[in-house]
């Protein structure tokens, strides 16, 4: 059997998969001769009858023969169109008339690619309503908070994944602008002056500027003022970057997930089914493949950015076709891993464990160290000075972590309500209370609460607004 990409079964939903599709992509340059054919019916240039039967095949794909005559003819669009000109007996002999290749492949990629966009636009929505949820339902669940991998002060493990959705928010918002901004080539002939259609239309009252208006507006598309053989392939880089910009937030909230799935820090895990294997090998092993999975795909969505960038800086004078071959994979692959990925972190989300007592039980470990700066802050309130209180805390806290990591107790609570010189500023059971660090999480939950908010208040209209 011959290859398969793993975007043929594995990862995407059949969604995006039939918008990347071979017989999709033939449908869309179909559409876009038709489109031009009507146009230039309009200006009196084809008839009535070829309109009519062109319109009548732009749906026959048929794969068998185009791949045959693209065995003889190397050319994967020239063999489409001879298949719809065999179809077409009288109106095929006006297809293709005054354009290039780019002008309907340029044209086909970005309605495929507006189509790929709104789809992920529409899954982002899913997840960002899913983290609105988990956020809300987390706001106030205290939980230690981690710096250079090691326990620092509390946060609440709703502000944490505010952090997540926050910065999948602002990748909404860059996509939503560039579903907007997403142009096509037009329809101007090899190198982008319309030359072939200012003679084609020399006796006509349709100029070349409303032949190629009707044509675009038929398409539901907007051209750049200014194209060569292609459109400008600096869009492309934006909108891969765009997607990695969306996976980077993806990788982040995967990675993080990963690490608190370990036993050395956890606290949360992904969904794991009945019947789920973890490992070949070890029976027991609970692996987090989920989030693997997405970690891997966000570092190939990332890699494409310096591609497509290449392909914009890099494109000489008019066009060279050295950006061709990795299109091919570079844009349906993209879409297709930002799509895999949306669905399972929504899958995640949905079914995320958390195990509260374990993040009580590290709050009860770690809390008092946590909480020094609260009793430094208290201190310095009741007339201290900082810089000596700072450094006989250190001390104390030193002290206390060497007990902790030696004999498994934690004696700061004693050490500091013994020690004379902090006694003179604060009683011992005030010292005991500002070391509680469940109730040390400042605004988290209130920010939490309001970022959930935010979420919901941006979005509640925004799927009209997509698919509009």
């Amino acid at each position: 059997m011959a290859y398969q990409s793993p975007f043929s079964t594995r990862y995407g939903s059949p969604e995006m998969r039939a918008i990347w599709s071979e017989v999709a992509k033939r449908r869309a340059w179909r559409s876009v001769w038709f489109a031009v054919a009507e146009a230039q019916s309009a200006a009196d240039l084809v008839s009535p009858e070829q309109i009519k039967e062109i319109r009548a095949k732009v749906d026959a794909i048929d794969l068998a023969r185009a791949r045959e005559i693209e065995a003889e003819i190397g050319h994967d669009l020239m063999a489409e169109l001879r298949t719809f000109a065999e179809q077409c007996p009288s109106g095929g002999a006006i297809l293709h008339w005054g354009l290039t290749s780019a002008d309907v492949q340029d044209n086909a990629d970005v309605m495929r690619q507006k189509a790929a966009l709104t789809l992920v636009l529409d899954n982002l929505r899913t997840l960002l309503l899913a983290f609105a949820e988990r956020i809300e339902e987390t706001h106030d669940l205290p939980i230690m908070g981690f710096t250079h991998l090691q326990p620092a002060e509390p946060t609440t493990l709703g502000y944490r994944l505010s952090v997540y959705a926050q910065d999948l928010l602002e990748g909404f918002e860059t996509l939503l602008s560039l579903h907007r901004r997403l142009r096509g080539k037009g329809i101007r002939g090899p190198v982008g002056t319309s030359g072939p259609f200012v003679d084609m239309l020399a006796d006509s009252e349709i100029t070349p500027e409303l032949l190629e208006s009707n044509i675009m507006t038929s398409l539901n598309l907007e051209a750049f003022p200014i194209t060569t053989q292609t459109y400008p392939r600096m869009q492309d880089y934006r909108l891969i970057s765009g997607l990695a910009d969306v996976a980077g937030a993806l990788h982040k909230f995967a990675f993080d997930l990963r690490l608190l799935q370990s036993p050395g820090i956890g606290g949360l895990q992904e969904p794991f089914g009945d019947k789920q294997v973890g490992s070949s090998a070890m029976p027991f092993k609970r692996n987090p493949v989920a989030a693997e999975k997405i970690c891997s795909l966000a570092r190939e969505t990332a890699a494409w950015v310096d591609v497509a960038w290449q392909n914009g800086a890099t494109s000489l004078l008019e066009r060279t076709l050295d950006d061709s071959a990795n299109r091919r994979s570079m844009i349906p692959e993209a879409f297709l891993a930002c799509d895999e990925m949306l669905c399972t972190t929504t899958q995640i989300l949905q079914g995320l464990v958390i195990d509260r007592d374990h993040f009580q039980s590290q709050l009860k470990r770690f809390g008092p160290f946590a909480a020094i700066e609260r009793v430094l802050t208290a201190l310095v309130q009741a007339g201290a000075d900082r810089q000596e209180m700072h450094e006989r805390l250190r001390q104390h806290s030193m002290k206390a972590w060497e007990t902790y990591q030696t004999k498994g107790k934690n004696p700061l609570k004693g050490l500091l309500s013994k020690d004379t010189a902090l006694l003179k500023y604060l009683q011992p059971a005030r010292i005991r209370k500002l070391l509680d660090a469940s109730t040390y999480v400042g605004l988290a939950p209130v920010r939490a609460k309001e970022m959930a908010a935010r979420i919901r208040e941006r979005l509640a209209p925004e799927q009209k607004e997509v698919n509009s």
